[in-house]
């Protein structure tokens, strides 16, 4: 690819002497981008353009980039590269103009004044968040991204101007640091490649992709171009033999069509090579084959034609016609055995097709007066924006949002059926739970099983293309924490993630007030005795919006309820006391705001204490356990606790067993701890002091000390089994 004359990204150095004599040099590329403008632009909106370019021009004043290039430069080739896809005045206008902001003194309100709201919020949604600080790079990236995205969702010509700015950074990225030109690139590799892809900018997505690849990595770059320059002479003569005998096939059936042969980009190559382990000379098919039709009725026909002058790869034949990609793209995919074993891929697709493929929603401007129906793309386009909002708003924090992005920029699709027949694209790895929160939020929460095809399978169960997908739910069923393990939609993690919050938010708040409680009838007082008028109070003394609040943070230990429950009595003006609280009574069902240890691994019948942890809410461990006894000093952190008595919950406890080596004795030990009504939960095995004895590792699942004790006489009363000892760390 050609080099620009300007530099990278949006970086300057400081006016040198007689450097702004180099102004002029920039006037004939500002000149051609207002003569292609006017090719569709009315007079006064070209007169807006110029304007624009003065005022930018003047903000950026003494601005140069790092080759010395006044400033203005890069705006003005930002703006050409949107010229290109025909964008209207306004986004040129914002395009001039998206920096000035980041860079100069002009202000959003500058912008209003002398161009209008709408172009005064396209510059803000495509400007960066410089003038903040941040906790890291990292974070500012992703409050970057967030901002970006959400400007985004309310006019998509945030995110084509965004796209045709780093487009243009990639494309003089040459002058920077190895180690920026790398990071740079990975950013644009793994975030703004996907985005152009999502959007259906074929173009500028392979672009992106050979930029990012020539930068990232230099070297390999190098070599694979000169290889495939080298393939190029090799095979030349077969692409034209191919390209000869596809456009005979297709003449002799009848069928007007426009050939042309592709290369491969080299990213897909370089690609191709590292997935599935290959040499360069292993890969053979880098020469693709692109059939232009007149109709879709067409595109089928040149299909059966081209199957009978070659035959058709088994399973290598895609129908993206029938069923469109989620960005909106169409073609009839198809791979053939060519002369000389030579695979050959062939895209065949109509006028129509070509155009939503090569500029996806840009096409909207770029072939809005032929007619053209887009609205099945824009459609799309707009569900997936809507999602970007519904992400944003459950997630926690701007990471997160940008770890859900980087989920949902996935590049491949398969394709399952509803049991009504509806078809729904899903994300290659996708699980039957992917597939329930894809149908509905509430479909997802409530589900608790799935049949694929008619038949019960596990909710983890990968799904493939074809397959029939139907969810069983249950009116009082839960999310599971494990399911983060295995979903990969962007939805389904989020949503899963959120309903995790409400819960350990709504069970901290339960135990919160049990701890209030617990606190106020300590220091001789009720919950019932404390007014609206003291909480009320206690809400303005503190800044906290709800009761709630402050109940969900004493659950999650930020706050100690004694504490509280004193400013509370204080508001009331009630005698206070020292004296500390009483026990609290555990059952441990609370949920994710009381949490046993996993140092000590109590169960009832163990003597307990609680500690309150910032964040995480209570722990409870022995009384003996060596990692509570190491932080006794902290004394307002811990609390008295004790078992209820009508406990029925399970508890996880650590068992060695040291038996001698026999055939079947694992069998034996298993069946014993069976019988005992136990359940195992996991097994491992450790070589013992001589070959003659083995140490074996359960975990089981018991009700109280009484129920542990069963478990461990009948496991000694194994004849092979030495010693039985319960492991607390």
């Amino acid at each position: 690819m050609e080099e620009p004359a300007t530099t990278p990204l949006d970086t300057m150095t400081p006016p040198q002497t007689g450097q702004r004599a180099a102004l002029p040099e920039i006037k004939p590329a500002a000149g051609v981008l207002f003569e292609d403008a006017a090719d569709y632009l009315k007079p006064e909106e070209v007169s807006q353009l110029r304007s624009a370019y003065h005022f930018s021009d003047s903000a950026h004043h003494g601005q140069f980039r790092m080759t010395g290039d006044p400033y203005i430069s890069h705006p003005v080739a930002v703006s050409q590269i949107l010229v290109q896809w025909r964008l209207d005045s306004q986004a040129l206008t914002a395009a001039l103009l998206h920096d000035v902001m980041e860079d100069t003194s002009v202000t959003k309100e500058d912008i209003e004044k002398r161009f209008g709201k709408v172009v005064a919020e396209l510059v803000d949604g495509v400007s960066k968040l410089d003038k903040f600080q941040f906790e890291s790079q990292e974070h500012e990236q992703a409050e970057n991204f967030r901002k970006m995205l959400l400007a985004m969702v309310r006019d998509v010509r945030v995110i084509l101007i965004k796209l045709a700015d780093r487009l243009h950074n990639m494309r003089t990225l040459t002058v920077m640091q190895p180690h920026k030109r790398a990071r740079i690139a990975r950013e644009t590799l793994e975030i703004y490649a996907p985005i152009a892809n999502r959007l259906g900018l074929n173009s500028l997505y392979q672009e992106l992709q050979e930029l990012s690849l020539q930068h990232l990595y230099p070297n390999r770059y190098q070599v694979l171009m000169k290889a495939l320059t080298r393939a190029r002479g090799n095979r030349r003569e077969v692409v034209g033999k191919i390209l000869d005998a596809i456009r005979k096939a297709l003449s002799d059936h009848g069928i007007d069509a426009v050939v042309t042969g592709r290369e491969k980009t080299l990213y897909s190559i370089y690609k191709k090579m590292t997935e599935k382990t290959l040499s360069f000379a292993e890969v053979y098919d880098i020469y693709g084959f692109r059939v232009i039709v007149n109709d879709v009725s067409a595109c089928y026909l040149a299909l059966g034609a081209l199957h009978q002058l070659y035959k058709p790869i088994p399973g290598k034949f895609k129908d993206y016609i029938a069923i469109p990609k989620d960005n909106g793209y169409q073609s009839l995919h198809t791979t053939l055995f060519g002369p000389f074993s030579t695979p050959i891929e062939v895209q065949i697709r109509t006028e129509e097709m070509h155009n939503i493929a090569e500029a996806g929603v840009a096409s909207h401007w770029l072939y809005k007066e032929s007619g053209t129906s887009l609205s099945d793309l824009q459609t799309k386009t707009h569900q997936w924006m809507q999602s970007l909002l519904e992400m944003h708003s459950e997630s926690g924090n701007a990471a997160e949002f940008l770890e859900h992005l980087k989920v949902d920029l996935f590049p491949d699709e398969v394709y399952v059926f509803t049991p009504k027949g509806k078809i729904m694209s899903m994300p290659h790895g996708a699980t039957c739970v992917d597939f329930a929160y894809a149908v509905h939020t509430d479909i997802g929460n409530q589900c608790v099983a799935a049949k694929v095809n008619h038949e019960l399978v596990p909710l983890r169960t990968e799904l493939t293309s074809g397959d029939r997908v139907e969810i069983i739910t249950a009116a009082h069923a839960k999310p599971n924490p494990a399911w983060l393990n295995f979903v990969v939609t962007s939805k389904a993690r989020s949503r899963i993630r959120h309903l995790m919050k409400t819960m350990q938010y709504e069970e901290s708040s339960k135990l919160g007030e049990r701890l209030l409680a617990q606190a106020l009838v300590a220091l001789k007082s009720t919950p019932d005795s404390i007014t609206d008028e003291q909480w009320a109070q206690l809400l303005k003394n503190t800044g906290v919006k709800s009761r709630d609040e402050i109940l969900a943070d004493l659950g999650l230990g930020k706050q100690l309820a004694v504490v509280v429950a004193r400013q509370l009595l204080s508001i009331g003006e009630h005698d206070g006391a020292t004296r500390q609280p009483g026990s609290l009574v555990i059952h441990g069902s609370e949920g994710m705001a009381l949490q046993f240890a996993k140092c000590c691994h109590p169960i009832p019948g163990d003597p307990i204490i609680g500690y309150l942890r910032k964040g995480q809410g209570l722990i409870i461990h022995t009384h003996d356990c060596p990692v509570a006894r190491r932080s006794r000093a902290d004394t307002d952190k811990w609390m008295d606790v004790e078992w209820a008595p009508d406990s029925r919950k399970l508890f996880t406890v650590s068992l060695r067993v040291l038996a001698s080596e026999g055939r079947g004795v694992l069998a034996k030990i298993a069946a014993e701890i069976a019988k005992t009504e136990s359940n195992i939960e996991s097994v491992s095995l450790e070589p013992g002091d001589s070959t003659a004895y083995a140490e074996i590792n359960f975990t089981v699942l018991v009700a109280n000390r009484l129920h542990l004790a069963r478990v461990m006489r009948g496991l000694r009363s194994v004849p092979e089994v030495v010693r039985v000892t319960r492991l607390k760390s």
